[in-house]
């Protein structure tokens, strides 16, 4: 057959074969596309579902769930965070590195941290006759907080039970110990001497200590900040404030923490734990309620003077900051938020927040990484100067003392004057020095109070030393 008799010639073929092969792509895309968008479709169905039930009830949980590996079971994400709080890692102004020593019957572990007294000897001076003039080290993370207390060499000095409510599980032992109730349980657990109440706890400080195990809400648990909170709301003009009926959910990302990262007291011969708040919350603050009270902590053995320890102020001194005054939450930078497929969950991996700077700092702040650590890293520069001025400024007054004190006739109304200097620079000093943010949570604050110490200091020389009128 030739050209002229066929009915269709290749030359006519070929727009029919283009259009057939365009269709059948066409169909093939639109079949990929349809099963795509179905699979989208599953997907977001699924996350929504993950959404709805963000997790799955395993094991029963209750007031005798102490043990962090049980709530694993039905919170694996957040325990798995949580779990890595054994690691030990330095930023350039704190954090800790680990020192290896040999284990003893006395003292098991294998790893320790840097000694502080070691590193900066005017604390020895500064704590002189006080158990913190024994032993005290740089801290490591929650999952330490036991053990590091259990076997610290300040047992050297009898400690009580109280030191118990902020390194260890204790909701369960409260409500053992008080028979359901746990303030009577608090009281029991203070009034112990330490090695009896170690006994009673198996755990550092876990999830039953800040979630109800049955709703997983925040909660407090400490009856010390329930009674601290509600004294310092008074000083607010908020009578009667009840922590568990009036705080926001944001206020308790922020409470749960400041149950233990707090300036504390053993008030009475019953060693009550007592947050110091009556007056308010600024280190000044706090020690014109000492001073009102007549409370010291120990005698300083080189002076004789009426010492005061201060503890660990994070809340106090982040009260003051501008973080605080945004209604940001503890949380949000040593907790940040970490989404784990449709569940946004917060990191129990407690640090600092210079190790995880994105998460931590870049969600408020678009400044890049390396500019806002070195930002950060000013500011705790800074603080570490006027610290150290402090700190000279504290110790040569303590030298002045013994000197003065060792004269043939020490004139004994100056010695009292200079001694009265010496309690409150020390404790304004050891305020700013105890806080753990090195300055951060409240630059200005910070400075304020380390001005103080070496303004009282220089006065405590004045009068010990200056002509008479």
């Amino acid at each position: 057959m030739n050209a002229e008799t066929n009915p269709e010639k290749p030359s006519a073929q070929r727009p029919r074969r283009r259009l057939l092969i365009a269709l059948g792509i066409g169909a093939l895309v639109a079949a990929v596309a349809a099963a795509l968008a179905v699979a989208l479709l599953i997907r977001v169905f699924e996350h929504k579902q993950e959404a709805k039930h963000p997790f799955f009830r395993v094991v029963e949980l209750d007031e005798s769930s102490t043990d962090p590996a049980v709530w694993a079971q039905n919170f694996p994400h957040h325990y798995d965070s949580y779990a890595r709080t054994v690691d030990q890692v330095r930023t350039r102004h704190g954090g800790s590195e680990a020192v290896l020593r040999t284990p003893s019957d006395a003292d098991p572990r294998s790893v320790v941290t840097q000694s502080k007294l070691a590193e900066d000897p005017r604390l020895v001076t500064l704590w002189r006759g006080y158990a913190f003039a024994l032993d005290f080290r740089e801290e490591r993370g929650h999952a330490y907080m036991l053990d590091d207390q259990t076997f610290t060499g300040r047992h050297a000095v009898e400690q009580p039970g109280a030191c118990l409510n902020c390194h260890a599980s204790v909701v369960a032992t409260y409500l053992e110990l008080g028979g359901g109730d746990v303030r009577a349980g608090f009281d029991a657990l203070n009034r112990m001497p330490y090695a009896q109440a170690r006994e009673r706890v198996s755990h550092p400080v876990a999830c039953i200590d800040c979630h109800d195990p049955a709703t997983m809400r925040l909660r407090i648990t400490r009856p010390a900040f329930a009674t601290g909170i509600a004294a310092l709301k008074a000083t607010q003009g908020v009578e009667d404030y009840d922590v568990h009926a009036q705080a926001t959910r944001q206020e308790m990302r922020s409470y749960v923490c400041a149950q233990c990262h707090v300036e504390y007291y053993f008030a009475g011969p019953d060693k009550t734990l007592t947050y110091p708040w009556r007056q308010g919350a600024r280190a000044d603050e706090i020690l014109a309620y000492y001073d009102e009270i007549g409370h010291k902590d120990w005698t300083h053995a080189t002076t004789g003077a009426a010492a005061l320890k201060a503890q660990h102020p994070e809340f106090e001194m982040w009260l003051q900051g501008t973080h605080a005054r945004a209604g940001v939450a503890c949380a949000d930078c040593h907790m940040p938020y970490q989404r784990v497929g449709a569940a946004k969950v917060s990191s129990h991996h407690v640090r600092s927040p210079m190790l995880d700077i994105n998460a931590a700092c870049q969600t408020c702040h678009k400044a890049t990484e390396e500019q806002l650590r070195e930002r950060v890293e000013t500011i705790q520069g800074r603080h570490l100067e006027l610290r150290n001025l402090a700190m000279d400024a504290v110790v040569q007054l303590i030298e002045a003392i013994a000197a003065a004190q060792a004269t043939p006739s020490p004139d004994e109304q100056r010695l009292a004057a200079a001694r009265e200097y010496q309690r409150k620079a020390q404790f304004l000093l050891d305020f700013a020095e105890a806080e753990n943010s090195t300055g951060f949570h409240a630059p200005q604050e910070a400075a304020r109070v380390l001005a103080m110490a070496i303004d009282l200091a220089r006065r405590g020389l004045v009068a010990l030393w200056a002509p008479p009128d």
